[in-house]
């Protein structure tokens, strides 16, 4: 697994984890059914991982876009008022794509 956690990586070792876990199931391997729930921890230890990940960026995008919205409503900045906007739906938008269900 690389240093930055990834959702698809995470993914693929949890499941490759169950694969290998049901071979050494079907095998009676001890060894394979050991790697396995190690490989299906690890992937869902890096999945969770990178999930707070974005959600935290999607919480410093929201905080930074409204505080755009902000100054740009009290200086009359009516562009910069919209990209605040926009920036903080694109963070709300990150947050519910990461946030823990």
């Amino acid at each position: 697994m690389s240093s930055d956690p990834s959702k698809t990586s995470g993914q693929f070792h949890s499941t490759k984890g169950n694969v290998v876990e049901g071979i050494g199931n079907a095998t009676g391997s001890e060894s394979w059914q050991q790697s396995g729930k190690q490989e299906h921890a690890q992937g869902e230890a890096e999945y969770k991982a990178a999930q707070a990940e974005g959600y935290a960026q999607g919480t410093k995008e929201r905080i930074g876009g409204k505080k755009d919205e902000v100054v740009g409503a009290v200086t009359g900045d009516k562009s910069q008022q919209t990209q605040g906007n926009v920036r903080r739906d694109q963070g709300q938008a990150q947050q519910e794509i990461n946030k823990n269900i």
